[in-house]
């Protein structure tokens, strides 16, 4: 593991400076628009290339060194961030150039996570699957609970430009720590050489992989039905807290930094534990519903810090389980050196209804929910003795209404044999070989 804590280590500085910058853009652009529009286009900008590079992004990174492919990202994104640091201290920075250079650096970040995902898989042994993954959460936790305290006092000590700043120097930092990491590379498996051609076969190779086998689809459209809903909440929070408050950044600083504190320990203790079921579809499902349930009932409902503080602390600190679930299982039944290309695949399929999602949110919000929800407005009288009325209210309203969706998506899950068993029903690749002529997995002697 010592390899891969030191890989990690890199990581969590890089992430840092990212945390802190999407604190600070998530404040800015609200006190420049005033509506949730402008934050979920920023979202949509900054994630849409990520699905849409996917297949090819897969191939690559499973024909190239990983090492560089990851670096590439890592670059792009140093790039992206030095142009709008430049914009902002000019007093030229506008939205449309934050949205070109989020859709930039999110262009090259497609590589990052596939070529991260299959580099841990080498790096530490099948049984410490769940326990890596769970650390590698640690990273974004952790960021979670410095980055809006270190974001709110920068922003008022020397405004946003600085922080662009520090984001810089967590990528410096991250890149030569992945420079100095070895990271070995895959044996070639069966499938693998099965699944070689050109780039086009290639890229769309996770794709027939997936598809070929049942209980594995099955999870990843769990997760598109979850992050399809889930996407309302956790973009609508913020806003909503800032609508609350009146644009207060020490306020929402609290309630994301309690997050970070409940992601944190969450993962300490699912790094002890390897993600506390051993049946890992049942860390899957219920890692869906939980969160979602803490969010609504106590961030949606909730109308004062205390409360929102409690319900990101809670959704945090549970918030990892399906992710740590659901990586196990994948790492453990996929062939390493085809894991960019099926991987890639997983995310898109698996996220590739939340740019709809981010693009619904914004409008949802400004001109259905939240003059609803005014003195006067069409829900007051059925909603507002729950929600309350004003600035924030018709966000609450749809924080509930997704995260009671997505309770439901995750359970939906085992209803469905095929599903609820894959771990049963698919091998390991590390006892198997599989070929895509044909589906029968064959046990190795």
């Amino acid at each position: 593991m010592k390899p891969f804590l030191a890989f990690w280590s890199g990581q969590l500085f890089s992430l840092l400076g990212s945390a802190m910058t999407r604190f600070a853009l998530t404040i800015w652009a609200y006190q420049v628009t005033g509506e949730v529009t402008a934050l979920s286009l920023m979202a949509f900008f900054g994630f849409a290339p990520v699905i849409l590079m996917g297949p090819i992004a897969g191939a690559l990174v499973d024909r190239w060194n990983r090492k560089l492919m990851m670096a590439l990202s890592d670059i792009a994104t140093a790039l992206a961030t030095i142009l709008m640091m430049v914009l902002y201290f000019l007093g030229t920075l506008q939205l449309w150039h934050v949205y070109v250079a989020s859709f930039f650096a999110a262009f090259f970040n497609a590589f990052h996570w596939p070529a991260y995902s299959a580099s841990v898989t080498l790096m530490v042994p099948k049984r410490q699957y769940a326990r890596a993954t769970a650390i590698s959460t640690l990273a974004e936790s952790g960021s979670a609970i410095l980055a809006p305290i270190l974001g709110a006092t920068l922003i008022a000590l020397a405004g946003v430009g600085w922080v662009f700043a520090v984001q810089l120097i967590g990528i410096a930092v991250g890149l030569i720590v992945l420079f100095l990491v070895w990271i070995p590379s895959p044996s070639r498996s069966q499938v693998g050489k099965e699944a070689a051609g050109s780039l086009w076969r290639e890229s769309f190779f996770g794709f027939r992989y997936i598809f070929g086998h049942k209980g594995l689809l099955g999870l990843q459209l769990i997760f598109l039905l979850g992050n399809f809903f889930s996407n309302f909440a956790w973009i609508l929070a913020a806003p909503m807290i800032l609508a609350h408050t009146g644009n207060s950044a020490p306020m929402l600083a609290a309630a994301e930094s309690a997050g970070g504190i409940g992601g944190v320990i969450g993962g300490a203790f699912f790094s002890l534990t390897g993600g506390l079921f051993k049946r890992r579809t049942n860390g899957v499902f219920i890692g869906w519903a939980l969160p979602a349930f803490f969010m609504g009932a106590l961030v949606g409902f909730g109308q004062s810090l205390w409360w929102w503080m409690a319900g990101f602390f809670l959704a945090s600190s549970v918030g990892s389980l399906n992710y740590i679930s659901n990586q196990a299982i994948w790492q453990s039944k996929v062939p390493p050196d085809v894991q960019g290309r099926v991987f890639s695949a997983r995310m898109m399929i698996a996220q590739g209804v939340t740019p709809i999602s981010l693009l619904l949110a914004g409008p949802l919000a400004d001109k259905i929910f939240e003059p609803a929800m005014q003195p006067g407005g069409a829900l007051v009288g059925l909603l507002g003795p729950l929600f309350g009325t004003g600035p924030g209210a018709g966000m609450a309203v749809l924080i509930v209404l997704a995260s009671l969706l997505t309770v439901i998506s995750g359970l939906s899950g085992y209803l469905f044999p095929v599903v609820r068993n894959v771990e049963k029903t698919i091998p390991d690749h590390d006892t198997t070989v599989t070929t895509m002529s044909d589906p029968v997995t064959q046990t190795l002697d």
